[in-house]
C-alpha cells in the first residue's frame, strides 16, 4: 500500500517529459511555462532584486562581468544558429550586473537576467574562470530550467492530492503518515535527482559556451577545484543535495570537456 501511494505520486511527476524538445539538450523536457509567460514576472523581479541590492558599476570586475557576459551571450547565440535553432533567444533581455555581496553565487534568471556577486570573484580568479560560472548560470536559463522546476513542482502538488484521494477514507493519523512518505519519496528518488540532472545539464552547455567564447573549457576544472576547496567539505550528502558532490561534478566535466572543445573546433577556436 505504501509503495504504490508513493509511485502513483512520483509517477505524476513523469507525466509531462513528452511535452516539449529543448535543442541544446535535444531531451523531452517537463515544462508547462512558456518564455512569454515566465519572461515578463522574471524581469520584474529582476528589476526589484537590482533595487534593493547594491550593484556595482564602473570598475574593473563590473566591466569584466560585463565582458565576459557578452561573450557567453555572442556564444550562445552561435550556437544556436548552428543548430538552426535562430529565433530561440526571442525576448530575451540580456543583462550583466555585479552585486556587492560576499555570498559565493551568480545565477542567471529566464530571459538572460545575469548575476554575480562580488564574493565568488576571488574563487573564479580569472577570465575563463568567470566564464565557467557564467556559462554555467546562463546555460540554466537556455535549458529552460526555471520553467522546469515549477512544472516539476506543481506536479509533485498534485501527486500530493491524489495520494490525499487514495488516502481519503482513512485516519487523519494515516493520512499524515502516507504524506509525509509521498514527500520524501518524491523529493529524494524525484525532484532532486531532477536538480541535479539540471546542475550537470548546466556544466555541459556551459562548458560548450565558454569554449565558443575562446575560454578554455579545461579551466573549469580548476575552478571547480577551488570551490571545493573553499566549501571546506560542508556539503550534504549527493542524494540528499540539488546538486551533484563536487567529486562527481569535476568527474563529470572531465569527461565533457573533449567534446566541449571538438565543438568549438567546429567553429574555428582550438585550445593548447
Amino acid at each position: 500500500m505504501k509503495k504504490n501511494l508513493i509511485l502513483i505520486g512520483i509517477a505524476s511527476l513523469g507525466l509531462a517529459y513528452s511535452c516539449a524538445t529543448n535543442p541544446l539538450t535535444g531531451k523531452r523536457t517537463l515544462n508547462f511555462v512558456s518564455n512569454s509567460e515566465l519572461f515578463p514576472s522574471s524581469f520584474q523581479q529582476y528589476g526589484t532584486f537590482l533595487k534593493e541590492n547594491k550593484v556595482v558599476s564602473g570598475t574593473a570586475d563590473a566591466k569584466k562581468v560585463e565582458t565576459v557576459g557578452i561573450k557567453i551571450k555572442a556564444a550562445a547565440e552561435r550556437y544556436l544558429a548552428s543548430l538552426g535553432q535562430t529565433d530561440y533567444l526571442n525576448g530575451y533581455q540580456w543583462e550583466y550586473k555585479l552585486i556587492d555581496s560576499k555570498e559565493v553565487n551568480a545565477w542567471c534568471m529566464p530571459g538572460g537576467k545575469i548575476v554575480v556577486y562580488t564574493g565568488i570573484l576571488p574563487i573564479t580568479k580569472n577570465d575563463a574562470g568567470l566564464a565557467t560560472v557564467m556559462g554555467h548560470e546562463v546555460s540554466h536559463a537556455l535549458a529552460n530550467h526555471g520553467a522546469q522546476r515549477m512544472s516539476a513542482s506543481q506536479l509533485q502538488t498534485l501527486g500530493a492530492a491524489g495520494v490525499a484521494v487514495a488516502t481519503g477514507n482513512q485516519s487523519a493519523e494515516k493520512q499524515q503518515m502516507w504524506q509525509q512518505y509521498y514527500g520524501i519519496g518524491s523529493q529524494v528518488g524525484v525532484m532532486l535527482p531532477f536538480s541535479r540532472s539540471h546542475e550537470t545539464e548546466a556544466d555541459k552547455i556551459g562548458l560548450v559556451l565558454m569554449a565558443i567564447a575562446g575560454y578554455n573549457p579545461d579551466e573549469a576544472i580548476n575552478f571547480w577545484t577551488r570551490m571545493s576547496a573553499n566549501s571546506g567539505g560542508q556539503a550534504p550528502a549527493e542524494f540528499l543535495s540539488t546538486h551533484p558532490s563536487d567529486a562527481t561534478r569535476i568527474a563529470n566535466l572531465k569527461a565533457m570537456i573533449p567534446e566541449a572543445k571538438a565543438t568549438a573546433a567546429k567553429f574555428g577556436v582550438t585550445f593548447k
